[in-house]
């Protein structure tokens, strides 16, 4: 199945135009003609059926021969704080990859040691999208604004909270902390991880600090690690 995709489709819609962009792929790369099926989602859940109309390469025009919700795919929901990394690259990556293992919802917290607190949310958003229909995903992950650390803990939190640092603390293992089916927000800091005032304030509004192993991990390497870890208590 080719996926793709466009936010504004809903179950009443009857006909749609892909833009210039992609209607150059459906009919220059993918050779789709009139009477072709073309599959999209909203990245709400909705799988929509459609048929070529008009196969130009500039505004290909679609009519809705059907649309389905998708149940999700996994049982839990997973809600990542995270650090932007030094370099745009690795972020990408991470947000790549976590998108293709599964992920609800992603908020980049700037913290103290932070060396990036700016990001192109554009393309981040374009990053999440590209990953979430290669992996055939009708349930793309909600992109935050980037907020700071502090704002970040004035909101309101339900289910598993956990914050993974690099401090010689006490701390348990994230995989023995993990619980199934539940909802879970976890914590990810910069490079230069968390600092103390950071993982106390944490500790104050119920985190519970995890390790995600014996090595020292990149940011996104742990996020990374983190995503895959709630996957896999959830097989």
């Amino acid at each position: 199945m080719q996926l793709f995709y466009n936010q504004e489709l809903t179950p009443e819609t009857k006909q749609f135009s892909f833009d210039k962009i992609e209607s150059r792929h459906i009919v220059r790369v993918l050779r789709k003609k009139e009477g072709d099926k073309i599959f999209i989602t909203n990245g709400l859940g909705q799988l929509f059926t459609s048929e070529i109309l008009l196969a130009d390469d500039k505004k290909c025009l679609v009519k809705i021969v059907n649309s389905e919700t998708q149940e999700s795919d996994r049982n839990y929901y997973l809600h990542l704080a995270i650090a932007p990394t030094k370099l745009n690259d690795r972020f990408e990556w991470f947000l790549e990859k976590a998108t293709e293992i599964g992920i609800d919802e992603i908020t980049p917290i700037i913290c103290e040691h932070s060396e990036r607190k700016v990001l192109k949310m554009d393309r981040m958003e374009k990053i999440i999208h590209s990953a979430a229909k290669q992996s055939l995903k009708f349930h793309f992950p909600k992109l935050n604004e980037p907020v700071t650390f502090n704002a970040f803990m004035k909101l309101s939190f339900s289910g598993q909270l956990f914050i993974a640092h690099c401090e010689e603390t006490h701390k348990k293992s994230l995989k023995s902390e993990l619980k199934p089916t539940l909802k879970t927000t976890l914590l990810i800091g910069p490079e230069g991880d968390f600092s103390t005032k950071e993982i106390q304030q944490s500790l104050v509004n119920n985190f519970i600090p995890v390790s995600l192993g014996k090595s020292r991990l990149r940011t996104e390497t742990a996020g990374l690690v983190a995503v895959h870890s709630v996957a896999f208590v959830n097989e």
